[in-house]
């Protein structure tokens, strides 16, 4: 397992947590957990504090489809129930072998969305073991922001910061860290929102397999009309000196592996990438014009994506129409991320002296 590395930063929302879990005497008050439940995948960090952030010592991440056919219903099918809950066993037994102290285990669109979203919610307190908590889309958009603020451009005086997920897409633009020093990256939001709109849900609507540029047009067109309230809102971030759009999601690590012609996806060379904005556009291209056949032999995609990143790219396209701007940072780093720093920081870790 590959370490991974993310600098500490306080944020506000906090989420619900499992029991904590039995460790070995050494790794008692070491592990940390963080699972993060969406709409498509289910994804988990076990890490430990370091001195200034943490080292990561296991992760999971499984495409379930959780949220698969709430496009047009209202239900979490038995199907997509049971593919999540065998994944949550697999997160469970991690977590308990390697000890893990402390856990925040949170569900996001989907469970919010399905009638029986409380029912699941239950289901797996009772058969995995496992509290999950259904965030509400502030602290899931601030949890975003937390994961992934310290790529910003120190010089940029304004960034819009988005998570594009399977249900929703999460959106924020925040102050320049000069123009608002604070160290909580929370504090420095001046807008917000969670649009009712993901990779998923478009997919669904429009078709994901074999996807024209009629139709790609078309999904861009809708996720602007959900996107012009916040666009209106947050118009001045775009005309700022050193303006950019810091992105993290599976949509824009793909963009980035498609740009490096990487023959196989490679964490440490995409989580940290600026991309000019005509890279952007020609990867996008790129994509569109490949087959789903292509799409699912690329390693960078998958089988289990290849009909889903055509609908993320029409959501970041219709951001970077609402937000032109000349950079894009690529993060690979997320809710998880922030999650682990919530935890670390409420239990003070970087406040403590080093163990000699």
């Amino acid at each position: 397992m590959r370490d991974e590395t993310a600098a500490a930063a306080p944020a506000r929302p906090t989420a619900g947590a499992g029991p904590p879990q039995p460790a070995p005497p050494r790794e008692r008050k070491r592990a940390y957990a963080a699972l993060d439940l969406g709409t498509n995948n289910c994804r988990l960090l076990i890490a430990e504090p370091t001195f200034s952030g943490f080292r990561v010592i296991d992760a999971f991440s499984r495409i379930v489809r959780l949220g698969e056919g709430l496009g047009t219903s209202d239900r979490l099918s038995e199907a997509a129930i049971e593919r999540t809950v065998e994944a949550l066993r697999i997160c469970r037994g991690k977590m308990q072998a390697r000890g893990v102290r402390r856990a925040k285990i949170i569900a996001t669109e989907a469970c919010r969305l399905a009638v029986n979203g409380a029912a699941f919610v239950e289901r797996v307190r009772r058969g995995v073991g496992l509290d999950l908590e259904i965030v509400d889309r502030q602290t899931e958009a601030y949890l975003a922001v937390t994961g992934c603020a310290a790529l910003a451009d120190p010089a940029a005086e304004s960034v819009v910061i988005f998570d594009i997920g399977g249900g929703s897409t999460e959106i924020a633009w925040l102050d320049g860290a000069a123009a608002n020093p604070s160290t909580d990256p929370t504090l420095r939001i001046r807008a917000w929102d969670s649009l009712p709109v993901g990779v998923v849900t478009l997919a669904e609507r429009h078709g994901g397999a074999e996807v024209t540029r009629r139709m790609f047009e078309g999904m861009v067109e809708e996720v602007a009309e959900k996107l012009s309230a916040f666009a209106l809102r947050a118009a001045p971030a775009a005309t700022a000196p050193h303006f950019h759009l810091l992105g993290t999601s599976g949509t824009v690590t793909t963009i980035a592996a498609m740009h490096l012609r990487l023959v196989r996806y490679e964490r440490r060379r995409v989580d940290g990438l600026w991309m000019q904005d005509a890279e952007v556009e020609a990867a996008i291209d790129d994509l569109l014009d490949t087959r789903l056949e292509q799409r699912a032999d690329n390693p960078c995609i998958g089988r289990d994506r290849a009909d889903l990143v055509l609908a993320g790219c029409a959501i970041l396209e219709a951001i970077r129409r609402a937000f032109p701007a000349e950079r894009l940072r690529i993060a690979d780093r997320g809710l998880r991320e922030g999650l682990l720093m919530n935890m670390m920081r409420e239990d003070g870790v970087w406040n403590r002296r080093p163990v000699r």
